[in-house]
């Protein structure tokens, strides 16, 4: 297991409680994923992506098909008093195909570059603000697949976090910073894909930056496609998403 401090990530083998949870999870997400009012929202890059954001209907205490969420991850974070709405992230072969309305910049850079970002930095009139101080990212591999699998950065929280924390002290709009910091992950940082077995599971530093890596010939998954669950619970301010100094 990486060690999560210095590299920023940790990834954590399936056990009974995680099989069971992801069981639970896989079933309804089936039934989500293969909802047309449900597609329609979340399908992206000619339907080789389904976003998913707040699709699972998992309950507040996050347990799922009255199975409850757990697993070792909880011994390096603070599991928060309510848990949202998981999201259901499903990847289908070929992914990413263009959208008519993605700019050839914007798909060479998720091509490239695994699309990486800092989640909760949201862009509003092209500039990045943080809207969404999340306290750390979990994802649990929902079926058995080596496929378009998480890229991460190991050793950018730090970077990022520290450069991130100067940016706002002088106000919110945090665009040049986020990307100069980036450019500079990129240069310096080789960046690692992180494929899940079922029921395994991965802790993400809040300021982490990582993507999701195209799909590439001989990669597999079922036919309900590769399908992961995140949650992102959030600080109640934005002093909590700041480094620890």
């Amino acid at each position: 297991m990486m060690d999560y401090e210095k590299d920023g990530f940790a990834i954590f083998e399936a056990n009974d409680a995680t099989r069971a949870w992801a069981r639970a999870a896989h079933k309804i997400a089936c039934e989500v994923t293969a909802d047309p009012e449900q597609q329609a929202q979340w399908l992206r890059h000619q339907n080789t992506w389904f976003v998913g954001v707040d699709a699972l209907p998992n309950a507040d205490d996050g347990s799922i098909a009255n199975v409850p969420l757990s697993g070792p991850w909880q011994e390096y974070v603070l599991a928060p008093s309510h848990w949202h709405k998981a999201q259901i992230s499903v990847v289908y072969e070929g992914y990413p195909k263009q959208d008519k309305e993605q700019s050839d910049a914007n798909h060479r850079f998720r091509i490239n570059r695994a699309a990486a970002h800092v989640d909760g930095l949201l862009l509003e009139n092209g500039k990045r603000y943080l809207r969404e101080p999340h306290a750390f990212i979990l994802g649990v591999s929902l079926n058995e697949s080596d496929a378009a699998p998480l890229k991460v950065w190991p050793g950018s929280h730090t970077l990022m976090g520290a450069e991130l924390a100067k940016a706002l002290n002088a106000g919110p709009d945090l665009t040049g910073v986020y990307k100069a910091t980036r450019a500079r992950v990129f240069e310096t940082i080789k960046p690692v894909d992180v494929p899940l077995r079922f029921g395994q599971s991965i802790l993400l530093h809040r300021h982490m930056l990582h993507g999701m890596s195209p799909w590439q010939d001989g990669q597999t998954a079922p036919k309900e496609g590769r399908m992961t669950a995140y949650f992102r619970p959030q600080f109640n301010n934005a002093k909590a998403w700041l480094p620890l100094s």
